[in-house]
């Protein structure tokens, strides 16, 4: 049997979460995986305990009542979203709606690897433009933007925790509709920082704009997958258009939209997250085998005089799982990622930094 040279030779993108290694200890701590440090609402636990009668049901393959709820959470009309098994599906999806063999695409590196293999599926010519902050480097980067292409941004940026601020972001989008190119902007990292309003949203009508969100950060769903696109109507359609049936479980809808519904939760999450991030930049920083780039969102990445994996290893013994980051391209193995958690996690990990010094 022959396959697409594309399809065969395809190499699943590496990721962190308690998975990512052999002879899974479930007594690990993660830091490897950026999720909401509280978890999820409570809300959720309930549901998940009384929901069981929802198993043997197809679920709406619509998703009518999670894009109801969204609608209302994102205060954007409901022909403007599209659910997906997570963001990661979406991402395949729009790849596959809009990018054929050849077309012109530009992506920042390092940040987050679906993008690239996603595009590599559909045949796209990637162009990669290496900045540790693009916030510095807006000029060279517009100058880069390909007409008729696609360009992908990922705000805040994983693993640099880079927010790009809305006025800047416009500016990337104009000089994109000039050129009529795409402009696709994950923003899943966006409601867990402190500075939400940030997003694009408010422009989702601008025809070449397509911004992606998460409810697996922000509500610690990451095992229930829920994910959603936001765009104009036309670019929406086409998406419900080509997804899977039933691409999101009942109960992952209904726990979604349980999750959206707790008003209290974001506003605790980044509570938290400010005053943790800034005891682990503080005390990380005092180390010095160690240097941390200020991150806008939950995670940090780390500049490490150790090799990255072997500093993963020794963690391991400890029973802490760290993100290797020499798997990104534009880095190597002298960088690592923590997420932030709890304040009793984060003063383990500490403490473990501090024996290897």
């Amino acid at each position: 049997m022959k396959f697409a040279k594309n399809i065969a030779s395809h190499v699943s993108v590496p990721h962190g979460g308690l998975y990512s290694v052999k002879n899974l200890n479930h007594s690990l701590v993660d830091f490897s995986s950026n999720v909401n440090p509280l978890g999820f609402p409570p809300s959720v636990k309930k549901l998940l305990k009384t929901g069981l009668q929802k198993i043997p049901v197809y679920p709406d393959h619509n998703s009518t009542k999670l894009r109801e709820r969204l609608s209302k959470h994102a205060k954007i009309p409901i022909d403007n979203l599209v659910i997906g098994n997570g963001a990661t599906e979406i991402i395949y999806n729009f790849c596959q709606a809009v990018i054929a063999k050849n077309t012109p695409i530009l992506i920042p590196v390092p940040t987050f690897g679906e993008y690239e293999a996603a595009v590599n599926l559909c045949g796209g010519k990637i162009a990669f433009f290496k900045t540790m902050n693009l916030n510095n480097d807006i000029s060279d980067f517009i100058k880069k933007i390909p007409k008729n292409g696609c360009v992908f941004i990922c705000n805040p940026n994983n693993p640099t925790g880079t927010l790009i601020p809305k006025n800047t972001m416009l500016k990337i989008l104009h000089a994109a509709k000039s050129r009529s190119a795409i402009l696709f902007v994950d923003e899943c990292f966006m409601e867990l920082t402190q500075s939400p309003k940030e997003s694009l949203i408010d422009h989702m009508n601008v025809g070449n704009l397509f911004i992606l969100q998460s409810l697996t950060k922000s509500f610690g769903l990451a095992g229930l997958r829920v994910g959603y696109g936001i765009g104009d109507k036309k670019m929406i359609s086409i998406l419900h258009n080509i997804k899977i049936p039933w691409n999101v479980g009942g109960l992952s809808q209904d726990a979604a939209v349980l999750a959206l519904s707790d008003k209290n939760f974001l506003p605790k999450t980044r509570k938290m997250i400010k005053k943790e991030h800034d005891f682990l930049i503080n005390s990380i920083s005092k180390l010095n085998d160690f240097s941390c780039f200020d991150s806008s969102t939950n995670f940090i990445l780390i500049k490490t005089k150790t090799k990255s994996k072997t500093l993963q290893k020794k963690l391991l013994k400890k029973n802490i799982l760290i993100r290797d980051c020499s798997t990104f391209r534009g880095l190597d193995d002298s960088y690592i990622r923590i997420a932030i958690k709890t304040h009793k996690e984060n003063t383990k990990l500490l403490a473990a930094l501090e024996e290897l010094q």
